[in-house]
């Protein structure tokens, strides 16, 4: 998998007739910080357990610039969160253009509450034609405390 970490500015049962993108083939992945025992590539396998965590806290950048445009009609996004109690925010975008403009799929807050409310699990159906870039920035504490994001699974079809 081709990744590098960028600056800061800019457990689910799967349908088992999915066929899910291989994404580590597809694209090269921006990160703004990643925790070298919770790399990337864990969130794309979902059912290994085990799950990307940024390096640092405050808001964070997964970027997904594709090698060529793809079609995508299927994103499932999973997070977990085990410990704290706190309101996450998200935004999904993609572009068409490389990056030039961004086009906005959805802005979801959601509150974990542990032991309760530790998993979140979002599908979208959509039909997104030529997408060169795919970004979802997290906000993983809206509060402000500095609670290190966290991605269980991302996974494109």
């Amino acid at each position: 998998m081709n990744k590098r970490i960028i600056s800061q500015g800019t457990q689910g049962v799967l349908p088992a007739d999915q066929d899910w993108l291989e994404v580590e083939r597809l694209a090269l992945v921006e990160l703004t910080s990643e925790d070298p025992e919770h790399q990337f590539e864990s969130a794309l396998r979902p059912e290994t357990g085990s799950a990307w965590r940024a390096s640092s806290p405050g808001e964070q950048v997964i970027r997904l610039l594709f090698y060529e445009p793809i079609r995508i009609k299927h994103i499932r996004l999973e997070f977990h969160e085990e410990k704290y109690a706190r309101t996450q925010e998200f935004v999904l975008r993609w572009s068409p253009d490389e990056g030039q403009s961004y086009r906005e799929i959805v802005r979801q807050q959601y509150n974990f509450s542990p032991p309760e409310t530790i998993r979140e699990v979002e599908d979208y159906f959509l039909d997104l034609d030529r997408v060169t870039v795919l970004e979802l920035n997290i906000f993983p504490d809206i509060s402000g405390s500095d609670v290190r994001a966290s991605l269980a699974g991302l996974l494109l079809a």
